[in-house]
C-alpha cells in the first residue's frame, strides 16, 4: 500500500490523475487559468512572519514563500505568492505534495505539469518558477528522507 493510503489519503499518483481529469473538463485555457486563480484564492491564511528570506523560493519571478513542517513522519507545506496565478499553482502543489512522507514525494515525479498542459501554456518565467517550487519541495523531502 502506498504511503499516502495508510491514513485513507489518496496516493500522489491518484491525486495527479484526479487533477488532470478536473482540468480536462475545462473547455479552453482561459477557463483553466481562471480555475488556477480560483484555487489560489482558497489558500489558507499565511502568517506574515513567515514571509522571510529563509522561506523565499529562489527562481520565481513572483515572490513565493514555502514553509515546510515535518510532523509525524510527513511533510506539510505552507506557501503563498504575491501573484494570483502563482498562488493557484501553489494550491495545486500543496494538494499533491503536502502531508506526504518524504519518500512518497521523492518517488512521484510531477507528471501533472505535462498532463494538464502547463509546460505549453505557462510563460517561460512562470514555468521556471513552478519548477523551482517543485525542486524546493523535493529538496525538503530529500533532507527528511530516512
Amino acid at each position: 500500500m502506498a504511503d499516502g493510503q495508510e491514513n485513507g489519503q489518496s496516493s500522489i499518483a491518484e491525486v495527479q490523475n484526479e487533477l488532470i481529469e478536473e482540468f480536462e473538463f475545462l473547455d479552453d485555457w482561459m477557463d483553466r487559468y481562471k480555475h488556477i486563480i480560483d484555487l489560489g484564492q482558497q489558500l489558507p491564511p499565511f502568517p506574515e512572519d513567515w514571509m522571510t528570506d529563509e522561506f523565499k523560493v529562489r527562481g520565481c519571478q513572483s515572490q513565493v514563500w514555502l514553509v515546510p513542517e515535518f510532523k509525524d513522519g510527513r511533510l506539510v507545506f505552507h506557501a503563498i505568492s504575491d501573484a494570483a496565478i502563482v498562488s493557484g499553482l501553489i494550491a495545486i502543489l500543496l494538494r499533491i505534495y503536502s502531508n506526504r512522507t518524504p519518500q512518497e514525494i521523492l518517488d512521484t515525479p510531477p507528471e501533472f505539469i505535462e498532463g494538464i498542459g502547463l509546460n505549453d501554456h505557462l510563460s517561460p518565467s512562470r514555468s521556471n518558477g513552478l519548477h523551482a517550487m517543485v525542486q524546493t519541495m523535493f529538496g525538503h523531502a530529500k533532507a527528511h528522507a530516512a
